[in-house]
């Protein structure tokens, strides 16, 4: 099965975005003559494995390789870099230059900026003194689909550049990504927006507007109805808890990178040398875009159903006489027989993980913190984790988990598990617990916790009956319902006014306006409540939500938001933009590294 997604489905026209994006590409390298390599930033390779087949970009005469320290061996005259403007790159493009010269070898270089080229970056080619063999240009990808529903800018460091850094550059680029989609479905009539980020990125916009834009009479009626746009730092919580639906798993445990898994062979039961396969999990494989969403329990059930099912009809076709249509239908069946065995692999090796007494342990801590039932048990089980030396990244995750939900720790718990942790993994991690001070993710308690007032206010937290029962978003944790999403419920019945409060106690400004000289109220101004109808369009269209998450989403988030426009009575359909598909664990890696 292609890793590229099939955008037919998509609830507006991304096959088309997808196609430009593509031709860019291909003029790109056409506009090279001749026999050339291009050199890819690995990290860019992942993203344009989603855009574009590799055999494409080796049409034309280009040899491909990655970017890293190591010289480029080729034959060819003309060298194409395509990176994104990343100081560390530039260091590897000018030494592999400089090579080349001492060598005596005439090349001609391009180096291809993404999305733009940046001054800093040049400065870098100066110093070195090669800027002057360089031809540059800029290839303008600023976001991608990476599912029929779900676009990624795929910046893995915005929400550390932006909380820890101090660099911006990330809102940029997401107003930009959001005002190019507007110049294919028309300017988004009403933007409500929650956290620092956000309101910033609304500034932008509208600026983008007034320099470069897009002319509103000559769009129609816009496809996108409206925008909600909320940092990842409004809501810590929901990251640091570990994901129940199957594809959240998959993320936590084997990570979903650009679309797939990386897993052992045997796990899947590959016949093959390669001792790794990538698994690719998209909506272009339908029993998966059935089972993703759903917590991981039900899924076995499904995955059981399903393979019972099919034993059963095996069993029938060899013991009864079948008419030809029974057979055709059997053969129907046999051949969504791979999926069902590449789901049911996977699903028994996350077993593995499940059925350990730790991991239901670590459940059980995890609500007792939400719940801020016990400050004292959990205090001593992050302790004890310390103590055994699990990995240090499941102990940031408690802890950062621990303390956002307490507004920071007593000052006397806090010096002593900042101690204890360097004294058991290292003083090496002291930037790192600067990182999450500066973020306010693991600090000091200086002022009264509201914690519990927002949980009962937004309804977070389900009774254990209510927790067992699929028809509300707490399922997706097992009884907790992600504040992000409850944030986006409350933005689309009624806007801001009905928590107004509560968005106090979170952080950064809230706004609520409309945009594109529209006088057209708001299909969702008027809605009062989620059980009506009402929030359709006036012709009777399902209203278009995009909702971008600054700083990352995971896959629990956009389960819940698929799961709320599929109830009964829901008049509107997500889009989900993001800079990055995030987990707990990504999150703090990116506190943890060093720029």
């Amino acid at each position: 099965m292609a890793q590229i997604p099939n955008l037919d489905n998509s609830p507006l026209n991304f096959t088309a975005l997808r196609e430009r994006s593509q031709k860019e590409l291909i003029n790109m390298l056409k506009n090279v003559r001749g026999k050339k390599c291009l050199v890819i930033d690995p990290k860019l390779g992942g993203s344009l494995s989603l855009l574009i087949q590799t055999s494409l970009l080796k049409e034309n005469g280009t040899e491909l390789r990655h970017l890293s320290a190591d010289p480029v061996q080729t034959e060819c005259s003309k060298v194409l870099y395509l990176v994104r403007s990343q100081l560390n790159l530039m260091k590897f493009i000018s030494s592999h230059i400089q090579n080349d010269v001492s060598k005596g070898f005439q090349k001609e270089y391009f180096v291809y900026f993404v999305p733009r080229r940046t001054v800093v970056c040049e400065k870098i080619f100066e110093e070195e003194k090669v800027h002057h063999l360089i031809t540059f240009g800029e290839y303008p990808l600023y976001i991608l689909p990476l599912d029929e529903d779900v676009l990624s800018c795929e910046l893995d460091l915005a929400f550390r550049e932006c909380l820890i850094d101090g660099d911006t550059s990330a809102l940029w680029h997401v107003a930009n990504a959001i005002h190019k989609l507007e110049f294919s479905f028309g300017v988004i009539p009403t933007v409500r927006a929650k956290g620092k980020g956000s309101a910033k990125i609304v500034d932008i916009l509208n600026s983008l507007q007034v320099e470069e834009p897009v002319n509103v009479p000559d769009m129609g009626t816009p496809e996108i109805n409206m925008l909600i746009l909320i940092d990842r730092e409004v809501d810590m919580v929901t990251p640091m808890c570990f994901q129940l639906t199957y594809e959240g798993l998959l993320d936590e445990i084997l990570q979903v990178n650009n679309g797939a898994v990386e897993v052992d062979a045997s796990i899947i039961g590959a016949q093959q040398e390669k001792n790794k396969v990538k698994v690719p999990l998209n909506s272009s494989d339908k029993l998966y875009k059935d089972i993703r969403d759903l917590h991981f329990e039900e899924v076995v059930q499904v995955l059981r159903e399903k393979a019972t099912s099919m034993q059963k009809d095996y069993a029938d076709v060899k013991t009864t006489s079948q008419s030809v249509s029974e057979l055709k239908d059997f053969v129907k069946k046999l051949n969504s027989l791979p999926e069902i065995a590449r789901h049911v692999s996977l699903a028994q090796h996350l077993q593995t993980f499940t059925c350990k007494p730790s991991f239901h342990s670590r459940l059980d801590i995890e609500q007792t913190i939400l719940e801020l039932q016990n400050f004292d048990l959990c205090f001593e089980y992050i302790e004890e984790m310390i103590h055994k030396q699990e990995p240090i990244i499941s102990v940031f995750r408690l802890l950062v988990l621990l303390s956002v939900t307490n507004n920071g720790l007593p000052k006397k718990n806090f010096d002593y598990l900042r101690r204890e942790i360097l004294h058991s993994y290292g003083f090496e991690h002291m930037p790192t617990l600067y990182n999450l001070e500066k973020a306010g993710l693991f600090k000091r308690q200086e002022s009264k916790n509201n914690w519990l007032m927002i949980s009962k206010a937004l309804q977070l937290i389900a009774s254990e009956s209510e927790a067992s029962k699929p028809d509300d978003i707490s399922y997706i944790f097992s009884g907790y319902a992600p504040l992000s999403i409850r944030i986006v419920q409350h933005a689309i019945r009624s806007g801001w006014r009905s928590i107004e409060e509560i968005l106090r106690y979170l952080p950064g400004p809230h706004l609520d306006l409309k945009r594109g000289g529209s006088t057209n109220t708001s299909p969702f101004d008027k809605v009062p409540s989620f059980q009506s109808n009402l929030d359709r369009l006036a012709d009777g269209r399902r209203a278009l939500v995009l909702v971008v998450f600054v700083g990352g989403v995971t896959f629990a988030e956009i389960a819940a938001l698929r799961f709320l426009s599929s109830q009964d009575g829901m008049g509107y359909d997500f889009i989900i933009g993001t800079t990055k598909i995030v987990n707990g664990n990504t999150v703090l890696e990116a506190f943890m590294t060093t720029n």
